[in-house]
């Protein structure tokens, strides 16, 4: 059962993962443009470098739910490596409960009157050209966070599941 609910996860996160890739190849583009037109033709949109901010943030945004989902963040532990994979499985589901958890419960608190301020004043860039509605880039910390926690679920039954010995901790790719 478990194992079934991880999988079920693990495809809409990888989803939203793709969508994320599409959008980074979106921002690629949308930079390459931006550059293109203001060094061959001396002319550039506030709203297109507005716009690629905006791309990056979501993509950070939303990356950290996925690269936790494929346990690619960054992790700084020399003691962590060298545990069985039963204690990795504790520690995660720990750190996941007491210190991601609550983080990204307090982030989802703290950014309601930072999102409904900018909805109810119909917050704009300060720049002229640049773009509207400032509260929908706004509006993706809470969503994001709550994807995270989402991504904090099928990490737990992830863990829960190795714990349990039906599955086993992926081995990390070393990137040079």
């Amino acid at each position: 059962m478990l194992i079934k609910l991880e999988k079920a996860t693990d495809k809409i996160i990888d989803f939203v993962g793709l969508i994320t890739a599409f959008l980074l190849i979106v921002m690629i583009l949308n930079v390459a443009y931006d550059v293109f037109a203001r060094y061959i033709f001396h002319n550039s949109s506030i709203a297109m470098q507005e716009l690629e901010w905006h791309e990056f943030a979501v993509i950070m945004l939303y990356g950290t739910g996925y690269a936790l989902r494929h346990n690619a963040h960054v992790r700084v532990d020399f003691i962590y490596d060298r545990l069985s994979i039963r204690k990795k499985a504790l520690i995660n589901i720990f750190g996941t409960i007491f210190f991601l958890l609550p983080l990204a419960l307090l982030v989802i608190y703290g950014s309601y009157d930072f999102v409904m301020d900018s909805y109810t004043s119909h917050e704009i860039s300060q720049d002229p050209g640049g773009l509207p509605y400032r509260w929908i880039i706004k509006a993706q910390i809470p969503f994001a966070f709550i994807f995270l926690i989402f991504c904090s679920f099928n990490f737990l039954l992830h863990n829960i599941n190795t714990l349990k010995g039906l599955e086993k901790i992926e081995p990390e790719e070393v990137v040079a």
